[in-house]
């Protein structure tokens, strides 16, 4: 199923763990799961969007126990989870980061930026946590 990636700006080693009850990468409160990817895309706007100032990272992780389709992607806006998106809230473990890659194009980021400030301003910007 995987590999699986985690997009973020915060600076990990390999073996470390990602746990819930962090502060979200989107939003100003603690996270009751953590949330990962097994597309590359994914991860790349995970990475692009997270609202820290440092800089984009992308690590490969590894799930340390259940998880399940991420509710906010799968059944809200993406039937049938072409984003091969999830959640857990058991660890994931940092495996590598990825060195390099292609981000999305700053159009595409600022489209996708004035689209969630707009769901921001309308209070749609839940997010099922």
């Amino acid at each position: 199923m995987g590999p699986f990636f985690h997009g973020t700006k915060a600076e990990l080693k390999i073996g470390d763990l990602l746990e819930p009850q962090h502060l979200s990468n989107y939003q100003d409160k603690k996270s009751n799961y953590i949330y990962f990817t097994a597309t590359l895309d994914a991860a790349k706007w995970g990475a692009e969007l997270a609202t820290a100032k440092s800089k984009e990272r992308i690590y490969v992780v590894e799930p340390l126990g259940d998880f399940e389709n991420d509710p906010n992607l799968t059944d809200n806006r993406f039937p049938g989870n072409p984003t091969r998106s999830y959640r857990s809230k058991s660890p994931l473990k940092i495996v590598a980061e990825l060195g390099s890659w292609e981000r999305h194009s700053d159009e595409e980021i600022n489209h996708m930026l004035t689209s969630l400030k707009t769901l921001r301003e309308q209070g749609k910007d839940v997010i099922y946590d």
